[in-house]
C-alpha cells in the first residue's frame, strides 16, 4: 500500500492486521513417518552443541530450524509462532484483549493516542485523542518501540496503570483501570452527536441507502453487520432503500464469519469450496436461516481487498447478488489453519487448503496467473490516485478520532448526503452512492456517474501496476550497475573477472539444453532439460558452485 499521511498509519493496542483467512484449528498432528528424516538434525545440533567455538542457546537453534523448514515452503502466509507469541496471535484473530482501549501511532518518536475507542476505560478516564503519552507507571516511554509499549499497557482485568500526558502546555497523571476490550469490526460513514455518538449507517435519508463498513473478519462480525443494517433499517422508517457494503482495506480473518455474512444475503446456493491435498473437497452453501430481505446490495473493493473479502465479494458477484464497485481485489485464496505443537512449544499457522468461487475458479494469485481475485462488475471499474487515497484514508481517519475537544470537531450534517460526501473526499464511495440512488429512483443498476470503461480497463490497470513496479526496480538496477562500476575500480584488473555465481558466458544459449544430476558417488540421479534462459539467475541462490571451466572453443576442463 502507498505510504499516506502519519495520521492514517495507527496502530490499535495489540490488534494488527491478519491478512488471511483463518480456519482455527485446535488439534495437533502427531508425527508420522520415517524418522530417518530427522538423523542429520540431530548429528548436527550434537556437533554445534559439543564442538562449536560460542556458546549458543538450544532453544534459539530450534527456532532457526524451524523456521529454516517453514521458510522453504516459499509462502509468506505460513509462520510458526513460539509459545510467548501466541497471546498475541489470539488478540489480532479475535479482536479481544485485556487493556486500556485506545489506538495509538508513534509521533515524532513518541507514543500518541489517535483516539480512545468508544466507551473504553481509556475514554471513560478522559484520555483524548492527541495525548502524548511520556511515562508508563512512572517510566518514560522515550525512544522505546511501539511494540514494548503496548505490551506495558495489555495486563490483567482490573488492574490499574497510570499514564502521563502531555496535553497543551499540561502534563498529566491518568489512571486507567484495564478491562476486557472488543476492537469494533463494523463502522459507519461518521459518528453522530458532534463526533461522540454511535456511528451513523444512513448515509441517505431520502432513499433509505445503508452504508456497513466491515474492516476485519472477527469473531462475531456478522452479527454487528446484522445489528448496522437493521439499525439503519430503523433509521430509515422500517424499509432500506438499498446497502453498500465496503470491504475496501479489509484484510480477512475467520472463513466462517464470512460465510456467515454471506449467508445474510444468500438463501441458496454454493458460497465457497476449499481444496487441499490432505483433504477432501468442502462445499459450503447458504442455508437461507435468518436471510435478509432483498433490497439492492453494492460492495466496494480495492487492492487491499484479501481473502475472506475476496469469498464474500466472489459468491455475491457469481449469483448476481450484488455489483462490485472499484478496483481489482488483491488474489489471496488460501486458508490458514492454526495448528498447536503436540510438544507444546508453539502454534503453525499453516496454509492448508485454497479456496474456490461458486463458479469454481481459483481466487488465489500466482505468478503465472492472468486473473486473480475479484473483479469490478462491467462498467463499475473507478480507479484512484494516490493522492485521492491518500486524501480518503486522512478524511476517513478524522471521522473516526473520538475527541473530547469540541474545537477540533466540524461537525457536518449526516443527514445532508452531499455534504458528507464533499467531506469524506471518496471517489468511489460517491460513486457507489449514486449508483444507489439511480437504483431506487429507476429500479435498475447502470453505471451513472462513472467513466466508461470495460474488463480490458481492469487488467490493464493491474497491468501497469506491475509496470510501474518493473521500473521500479530497473532504476534500482540501474544505481547498483553505478556502484558495481566504482567497486570495480578498486579491484586489479586481472581479477574483475572473479564472480563465483558467474556461471557461464552471457553469450551461452542454454535453453534447450540438459542438466545432469550425480550425487556424491557420482551416479546419475537426475537429468533436466532446460526449458528457458533464465536458470542461471535462478542459481544465484542455490547450494551450488562452479568446478569446472571451458575452453574457448566450449569444451570443459575438468
Amino acid at each position: 500500500m502507498p505510504k499516506s499521511s502519519s495520521r492514517t498509519l495507527i496502530s490499535i493496542l495489540a490488534v494488527a492486521v491478519v491478512g488471511s483467512t483463518i480456519a482455527v484449528a485446535t488439534n495437533a498432528v502427531r508425527m508420522s513417518g520415517d524418522y530417518s528424516f530427522f538423523d542429520p538434525i540431530v548429528d548436527v545440533h550434537s556437533m554445534i552443541d559439543q564442538l562449536y567455538v560460542d556458546d549458543l542457546a538450544d532453544k534459539d537453534l530450534q527456532l532457526a530450524a524451524i523456521n529454516g523448514m517453514v521458510d522453504e515452503l516459499g509462502d509468506p502466509f505460513s509462520v510458526y509462532i513460539p509459545q510467548e507469541g501466541t497471546e498475541r496471535l489470539s488478540r489480532d484473530l479475535t479482536g479481544e484483549y485485556v487493556g486500556i482501549g485506545a489506538e495509538v501511532n508513534m509521533d515524532d518518536g513518541w507514543l500518541t493516542i489517535s483516539s480512545p475507542l468508544d466507551g473504553s476505560p481509556a475514554w471513560r478516564a478522559g484520555v483524548m485523542a492527541g495525548d502524548r503519552v511520556v511515562a508508563i507507571d512512572g517510566a518514560s516511554t522515550e525512544g522505546k518501540e511501539i511494540d514494548a509499549l503496548i505490551n506495558t499497557l495489555i495486563g490483567k482485568p482490573r488492574t490499574a496503570v497510570v499514564i502521563t500526558v502531555q496535553r497543551g502546555g499540561e502534563e498529566l497523571d491518568i489512571e486507567i483501570i484495564r478491562d476486557h476490550i472488543k476492537v469494533q469490526a463494523v463502522k459507519g460513514f461518521m459518528r453522530g452527536q458532534g463526533g461522540e455518538g454511535a456511528w451513523e449507517h444512513l448515509i441517505d435519508a431520502e432513499k433509505k441507502i445503508a452504508y456497513i463498513r466491515l474492516t476485519q473478519f472477527t469473531p462475531g462480525c456478522a452479527d454487528e453487520v446484522r445489528e448496522g443494517i437493521e439499525n439503519a433499517r430503523e433509521q430509515a422508517g422500517g424499509g432500506l432503500g438499498g446497502v453498500i457494503l465496503d470491504l475496501r482495506y479489509n484484510p480477512g480473518g475467520l472463513l466462517d464469519e464470512a460465510v456467515a455474512i454471506t449467508d445474510l444475503f444468500l438463501d441458496e446456493g454454493t458460497i465457497v469450496s476449499t481444496r487441499g491435498r490432505a483433504f477432501d473437497e468442502r462445499v459450503t452453501v447458504a442455508t437461507g436461516k435468518g436471510t435478509l430481505e432483498e433490497f439492492p446490495l453494492v460492495v466496494l473493493i480495492n487492492g487491499q481487498s484479501a481473502s475472506a473479502s475476496e469469498v464474500l465479494t466472489g459468491a455475491l458477484a457469481d449469483h448476481d447478488r450484488a455489483v462490485v464497485i472499484g478496483t481489482r481485489s488483491f488474489g489471496k485464496g488460501s486458508v490458514q489453519s492454526v495448528r498447536q505443537l503436540a510438544s507444546g512449544a508453539g502454534i503453525l499457522k499453516l496454509t492448508e487448503q485454497h479456496y474456490y468461487l461458486p463458479s469454481g475458479r481459483l481466487l488465489h494469485r500466482r505468478d503465472d496467473s492472468k486473473v486473480w481475485g475479484v473483479d469490478p462488475s462491467e462498467g463499475y471499474f473507478v480507479p484512484v490516485s494516490i493522492e485521492q487515497q491518500n486524501a480518503m484514508l486522512i478524511a476517513r481517519r478524522e471521522q473516526e478520532v473520538l475527541s473530547k475537544n469540541d474545537d477540533a470537531f466540524v461537525a457536518v450534517d449526516v443527514s445532508d448526503t452531499d455534504a458528507v460526501l464533499e467531506r469524506l473526499e471518496d471517489a468511489q464511495l460517491t460513486a457507489a452512492v449514486r449508483v444507489m440512488q439511480h437504483r431506487v429512483g429507476s429500479g435498475v443498476f447502470e453505471p451513472v456517474g462513472i467513466e466508461p470503461n470495460t474488463r480490458d480497463d481492469v487488467g490493464l490497470a493491474s497491468l501497469n501496476t506491475l509496470r510501474d513496479q518493473r521500473e521500479r526496480l530497473l532504476r534500482e538496477l540501474v544505481r547498483l550497475d553505478r556502484r558495481v562500476a566504482a567497486a570495480s575500480e578498486w579491484v586489479s584488473e586481472d581479477r574483475l573477472e572473479e564472480n563465483p555465481k558467474d556461471f557461464w558466458g552471457d553469450e551461452v544459449l542454454v535453453a534447450g539444453g540438459v542438466i545432469e544430476i550425480r550425487d556424491a558417488d557420482g551416479e546419475v540421479v537426475s537429468r533436466l532439460r532446460i526449458t528457458g534462459e533464465n536458470l542461471e539467475r535462478w542459481l544465484i541462490d542455490a547450494d551450488v558452485e562452479r568446478i569446472i571451466e571451458l575452453h574457448e572453443e566450449g569444451t570443459m576442463i575438468p
